[in-house]
């Protein structure tokens, strides 16, 4: 299938590694220019040569999603050097789990505040593309109450609320909002990689919850979110996507 992403232009937080990495990927191979952040400056440099040597436009830049002034500054560098911005896909957590006041401002400013200020930056970009849409990671941690602690799960699940808002809003002006709830993913250097290191028991009850017998790769998860993104989408918007082999038995409706 063509997504018909072929020039577009897009964005995505936490492109040097995981799911956000797969994405810049994916959205690279399918001919797609990109832009990525993330906190390190010699990932995102390794990032940025891999994305340019698949023969598109690519920019990155290293910078904490949490500081509004960087992360609006990313946006508009992005735009001037892809030429435009017709994706955004903000994939980063601040993975705040455990349950103190701590991981509340964290989530905050970083799940939360990071993609209302990525919307609000790229929106005069959007309204002026073709073929706009914004793609937001949540979690099954936004659907059910799991062993995360609380500011996770509701910051996920204000994600949802906040892009199913923000599709009805833009509907008129054919600019696409959807959330994908990932499950459990697995990855070198990914938190369920230190979990598996460093508190064996929780990894083997988490993995022991998944009915597939194991957890997902980025692969399989930026996939949808690329598909979400894309052109071939283009009537579908005000969706939660979760893509979690079954993990989670609660009813979407």
């Amino acid at each position: 299938m063509d997504l018909g992403l072929k020039d577009l232009r897009a964005i995505v937080t936490g492109g040097s590694k995981g799911i956000g990495r797969r994405c810049a990927d994916i959205l690279a191979d399918e001919g797609a220019h990109v832009s990525i952040c993330a906190r390190d400056q010699a990932e995102v440099d390794e990032t940025v040569a891999a994305l340019r040597a698949k023969g598109i436009k690519a920019f990155g830049k290293a910078l904490d999603v949490a500081d509004k002034a960087a992360l609006e500054a990313w946006v508009q560098e992005s735009a001037t050097a892809l030429g435009g911005i017709d994706i955004v896909v903000a994939n980063v957590s601040a993975l705040a789990v455990e349950d103190n006041e701590d991981a509340w401002k964290k989530g905050f400013e970083v799940d939360m505040m990071h993609t209302v200020r990525v919307v609000n930056a790229a929106m005069p970009h959007l309204e002026a593309s073709k073929a706009p849409s914004m793609t937001f990671l949540s979690s099954v941690s936004g659907r059910e109450v799991d062993f995360t602690g609380p500011a996770y799960g509701a910051f996920k699940a204000a994600l949802v609320h906040y892009a199913q808002g923000l599709a009805h809003k833009l509907a008129g002006k054919m600019i696409r909002v959807n959330t994908v709830s990932p499950g459990n993913t697995y990855f070198d250097g990914g938190i369920w990689q230190n979990i598996e290191k460093n508190i064996p028991d929780l990894f083997k009850e988490a993995l022991s919850l998944n009915p597939t017998g194991r957890m997902a790769t980025p692969e399989e998860i930026a996939r949808g979110v690329v598909f979400l993104a894309s052109p071939a989408s283009s009537f579908t918007t005000g969706t939660n996507l979760v893509i979690d082999g079954a993990l989670t038995k609660g009813i979407q409706l």
